[in-house]
């Protein structure tokens, strides 16, 4: 999944003035960043966004300012450049290919940001296609051009405000991933303690049903009381969560199934909770066991993707 949020939203702010975008549209080997990664350049130097991690950004720079003063789009090759390696070459050993077109009509139509921005606030996927060869982008796949597909923003939904999702929502914060707090008890939910993360009060099947969960979006339970966590298991397995996950005990796990089961839950619906959460390293405290899972999450989001 490529994270291009930040670019987007420099785009939008910068709308109306001369820019250029570069994009990933072709890796090789051990390539630093994905295809679709894009690096917005405004005008007056400004820039967000990243192809290559820093290797051959300063070049990519320079190709931008002549796509501004007119040049028309156009894609550059990078890899491995031996003495100058470390200038505009790929010290990591890959290869990338880079297009450097326009915004405006004759590349990338400025409105096609405000419409990937609705989709993401929508958590909608939106796909566009870009011909190589013209350096046009426009919207849906087109067979035989280069698509990019921009993803609804990644979402953890935390349900129970204990010690562990103090960790889980920095942790998520750090890594991309928008969380939200979920618990009806206030003297655990306050800001002090999440400093800021969203908090939401509601009962979970209530909150989780608002916010209509889809594959971006991930769930887990931590509070350890089944009047929290059971509903916000129901309403997680209602919609196509991504990531749905339980903390406890294998033994408290397989009484948890028992009681989804009772309630009409099949066993392929049942086997979508990762429990216990998280990816087994050994985890010991309140870190370790959130960090345990967020690898859980990624690890099938990125399966997903």
């Amino acid at each position: 999944m490529n994270d291009n949020g930040a670019v987007i939203r420099k785009a939008v702010e910068w709308r109306g003035s001369p820019m250029a975008l570069a994009t990933v549209v072709s890796t090789w080997g051990s390539a630093p960043r994905p295809r679709g990664s894009h690096m917005i350049v405004h005008q007056d130097g400004r820039f967000e966004g990243s192809i290559s991690g820093g290797c051959v950004e300063t070049d990519v720079l320079q190709r931008a300012e002549e796509v501004i003063a007119g040049r028309s789009a156009h894609a550059e090759r990078y890899g491995v450049a031996n003495d100058d390696a470390w200038a505009v070459g790929l010290p990591c050993g890959g290869e990338i290919s880079v297009l450097v077109q326009p915004v405006g009509e004759g590349g990338f139509p400025p409105h096609l940001f405000d419409r990937i921005a609705q989709a993401r606030e929508e958590g909608r996927t939106l796909v566009l296609s870009t011909d190589l060869a013209t350096g046009l982008t426009q919207e849906g796949a087109i067979e035989g051009q280069f698509q990019n597909r921009y993803d609804a923003p990644r979402r953890l939904l935390i349900v129970g405000a204990v010690q562990i999702a103090q960790a889980l929502s920095a942790l998520a914060l750090a890594i991309g991933v928008t969380p939200v707090v979920i618990d009806p008890r206030g003297r655990f939910l306050t800001e002090e303690r999440f400093p800021g993360v969203e908090l939401d009060d509601r009962w979970p099947d209530e909150a989780i049903a608002a916010r209509s969960p889809g594959e971006a979006t991930a769930i887990v339970t931590l509070s350890h009381d089944i009047k929290i966590d059971d509903p916000a298991l129901v309403a997680a397995l209602r919609a196509p969560t991504g990531y749905v996950a339980a903390l406890g005990s294998r033994k408290s796990h397989a009484a948890r199934l028992e009681r989804l089961s009772a309630i009409g839950f099949s066993a392929e619906e049942l086997a979508r909770i990762d429990g216990p959460a998280g990816l087994d390293i050994g985890a010991v405290g309140a870190a370790e066991i959130a960090l345990s899972i967020a690898a859980g999450m990624i690890a099938r989001f990125n399966a997903c993707s």
